[in-house]
């Protein structure tokens, strides 16, 4: 069927140019007595026609393969692809017909017959790559940016609304489910492919805690989606150009004007140097730790030794370690103790502590 369709178009192409052009040509070439009805253009047509129906002889095989190793690259492209590409060649051949209009009226047959269609074939490939090539920016101008800009109620309140983009950290550690449910995280979650396709790869590692790490991540991201009520999109772009996760991070929340949620160290620096605004998972969870200050009576369980001699190691409900000076002899018990200090490092807070006893004896 293909193949009929093409040698049809070829034999329409064939009469159109024999009808416009072959009478001319035995005019230019002047060739000798001819019929009267061979100089006409209806058998111009004629001729054109049948020149190029033997012409696709040879040509139609060739044409039909190509045709159909188009159609399964396009089959198989991306849709989001697809229409980008689609999306650019309209506008490229629709700036095409606008400088080709001015160029039909001029008399010179070269720039009113082949001007015009070497510019719409340049525009229509240029329209199309370009629009290609530009997929990631259009996709984030027609759908994650209509999230921002739905409706700007009353200058700008939906500051606190943006797009919270998560990465791959954030997600396996669990912490941004119960987050979300507590309802202190407002907008729209967006968690991009890249992100996914990482996370899976995870899961699927030989390692048996990676392998773990990965499917708690997908749980995670089951949960957020099917139990809890906050809208989640999955952004199906991509930077081929860019190779590194954390950086696709970063460009999207830039192109979106969202913001990355993580508890990565080195991407919260990253995103800060970079001007892209980031919530720190960590950052959160040391904010809202509890207080304490020097002086402070606290019971705790020592559970274990410390580093130095004499030391004894206890937590608080939240996490937070806690020194205690000569807790060593007390392992396993739980006791009264007097903070002395508070170290806040980046891995979080530390408190240094030792036992009223010894505070007594002193």
């Amino acid at each position: 069927m293909l193949k009929r369709m093409v040698q049809l178009f070829f034999v329409l192409v064939g009469g159109t140019l024999g009808f416009i052009f072959i009478p001319e040509l035995i005019h230019i070439l002047n060739v000798g007595e001819v019929p009267g009805w061979l100089t006409t253009s209806y058998a111009g047509a004629l001729v054109g026609a049948i020149l190029f129906f033997i012409a696709t002889f040879w040509l139609a095989d060739y044409i039909v393969n190509f045709m159909k190793l188009m159609e399964e690259k396009i089959v198989k492209a991306p849709l989001t692809d697809v229409l980008s590409g689609t999306m650019g060649l309209i506008i490229g051949l629709f700036v095409a017909y606008l400088i080709t209009i001015p160029l039909n009226s001029i008399s010179i047959a070269v720039v009113s017959t082949v001007l015009p269609i070497f510019v719409t074939i340049f525009l229509g490939y240029f329209g199309f790559q370009i629009g290609f090539k530009k997929r990631d920016e259009l996709i984030n101008l027609f759908t994650l940016t209509r999230n921002i800009g739905k409706k700007k109620e009353e200058e700008d309140p939906t500051k606190g609304k943006q797009l919270k983009i998560l990465d791959t950290s954030v997600i396996i550690d669990g912490r941004i489910a119960d987050i979300c449910k507590t309802g202190f995280l407002e907008g729209t979650l967006v968690i991009p492919e890249f992100v996914l396709e990482e996370l899976q790869h995870i899961a699927d590692s030989s390692d048996v805690l990676k392998r773990n790490r990965g499917r708690r991540g997908l749980d995670i991201l089951n949960k957020i989606q099917k139990e809890l009520p906050i809208n989640v999109e999955i952004y199906e772009g991509d930077f081929d150009e860019i190779s590194e996760v954390d950086s696709k991070l970063v460009k999207l929340a830039k192109l979106s004007s969202g913001m990355v949620v993580t508890n990565d160290f080195n991407l919260n620096k990253v995103c800060e140097l970079q001007g892209v605004s980031v919530l720190n998972i960590n950052d959160l969870a040391n904010a809202v730790k509890p207080v304490v200050l020097p002086g402070e009576e606290l019971k705790v369980q020592v559970i274990k030794d410390g580093k130095e001699q004499h030391q004894g190691v206890a937590y608080l409900d939240d996490g937070t370690m806690i020194v205690v000076e000569g807790g060593r002899e007390y392992i396993s018990k739980h006791i009264d103790v007097v903070v002395t200090s508070v170290l806040q490092t980046s891995a979080g807070r530390m408190i240094f502590a030792k036992p009223k006893l010894l505070e007594k004896a002193q």
